[in-house]
């Protein structure tokens, strides 16, 4: 039995040794049977670094979006006729309360039954051109500008969606939206009778002559 040991023994070390490098060089020579598909190897360094902190307590109260269709004409060489551009843009405006400005004379209990808040003036918190929803139409006599045409086009139709949200009355609406939201909730959460008001605006002093 230990001679058949002996005997064995160099046998079984050879197939270990063999078994090992297997597993070594199998992965090598699946690649050489594939060099056209070899197995991608990605590398990816972050450097994130954060720079500041900010504490955000603006209520989004109502969202309008708008379809415009904007032809924006420049007039740059004398002798040659315009530069033109058809936009077919789409836009939104929301408009928000910041309820970082509600301070706490803002807030009056009275008696067991109301709570009186004055909320800060409403706001036009955000407006932009939808990119993904907008398109060039055409351009004309652009003279190979026609990037800074169409980015020029569409400054001009962002300022117009601010412009135009204002005009629909988008801030008194934020004030109305405001009424039906606010008042259910404070009233929901306080088990009082919730009176909404506006906060006073500062006295102007007067001009130093």
């Amino acid at each position: 039995m230990i001679r058949l040991l002996r005997r064995l023994l160099p046998l079984l070390f050879l197939v270990g040794l063999g078994w090992f490098l297997w597993e070594k060089v199998q992965p090598t020579l699946a690649e050489l049977q594939n060099p056209l598909r070899p197995t991608p190897q990605i590398t990816v360094t972050h450097n994130t670094v954060l720079t500041k902190v900010e504490s955000l307590g603006r209520m989004e109260l109502v969202r309008f979006r708008f379809k415009d269709v904007v032809e924006y004409r420049k007039s740059t060489y004398r002798f040659l006729p315009d530069s033109k551009v058809a936009l077919i843009v789409a836009g939104e405006a929301v408009g928000c309360l910041d309820m970082t400005k509600v301070r706490p004379q803002d807030v009056v209990f009275e008696g067991d039954s109301i709570l009186r808040v004055a909320l800060p003036a409403p706001e036009l918190c955000t407006w932009r051109v939808d990119h993904s929803q907008s398109k060039v139409y055409s351009t004309e006599n652009s003279f190979f500008q026609d990037a800074e045409l169409i980015d020029e086009g569409y400054r001009y139709a962002e300022r117009n969606v601010r412009r135009t949200a204002l005009q629909s009355g988008i801030l008194p609406q934020t004030t109305q939206n405001a009424e039906k939201i606010l008042r259910p909730m404070l009233e929901t959460m306080t088990g009082r009778r919730v009176v909404l008001t506006q906060q006073m605006a500062p006295p102007q002093r007067p001009a130093k002559r």
